[in-house]
């Protein structure tokens, strides 16, 4: 697919995308930003990134439960960046200046990374630096509560969703890619409490937003998601 001829600064927008686990969130978002010449923000990547601070610090207890008072205290210092990728131009989320992307992409630290995100004191300094990131137009970040509370004026958000089966599935081959199987039952139940937990937590439940466009991806593969959302995106730049 041919790029868009890149907008003007005053053309830009700012794009929030939203949705369950293993929708694609990410992978659509790399593909607008690479398209629009955007900023592209992992919002999850950085949860996943405090669940390996506690994980390495030894702030997780032996049952899986966290200790929230030392992971709180720990915050100010934390240090949860992004740093670019100068072979691809992407960015990947690093702690005090280390890449951990090696480290969090598994089902251990995606199961932290949904029990450090329930702790208020947490989401509260994700945000402050979320919004920061957003301030400048050209933005398309994705996460869990990214079109509700970080960027809720944001010109276009995107509610990803998909097949619960359809979802497992992916992730399997996702990890399967990455040399770790896992049984598709296995996933499923996992995608399944993470789910729950998402919509169920008290601290910014994953929700729709009133104006969010909301893209099933079941039966669409990732070009003809892009070409959808990219076709939105013109719609908000006009609208704007």
């Amino acid at each position: 697919m041919s790029p868009e001829p890149e907008l003007k600064p005053e053309q830009r927008i700012n794009i929030a995308i939203d949705g369950y686990s293993s929708c694609g969130k990410s992978t659509l978002a790399k593909a607008l930003a690479k398209e629009l010449h955007y900023k592209y923000l992992d919002t999850g990547s950085m949860y996943r990134a405090v669940a390996f601070f506690a994980l390495r610090h030894n702030l997780i207890h032996s049952e899986g439960g966290i200790d929230a008072e030392g992971l709180i205290q720990s915050l100010q210092g934390m240090q949860v960046g992004f740093v670019i990728d100068s072979e691809t131009g992407g960015s990947q989320v690093s702690l005090a200046g280390e890449v951990v992307e090696p480290f969090i992409r598994n089902l251990t630290i995606a199961s932290l990374a949904s029990k450090v995100s329930q702790i208020r004191q947490v989401r509260n300094h994700m945000q402050i630096l979320q919004k920061q990131m957003a301030k400048e137009k050209g933005v398309v970040m994705d996460g869990r509560d990214i079109g509700t509370v970080v960027m809720p004026q944001a010109e276009l958000k995107i509610f990803m969703t998909a097949d619960a089966q359809v979802r497992a599935s992916r992730r399997q081959k996702e990890l399967q890619n990455q040399g770790k199987f896992v049984d598709l039952k296995t996933v499923l139940d996992q995608q399944i409490s993470r789910d729950y937990e998402d919509v169920n937590r008290a601290e910014d439940p994953l929700r729709k937003a009133e104006d969010a466009r909301e893209l099933d991806n079941t039966h669409l593969d990732a070009e003809q998601q892009l070409t959808l959302a990219l076709d939105w995106v013109k719609q908000a730049i006009l609208k704007g």
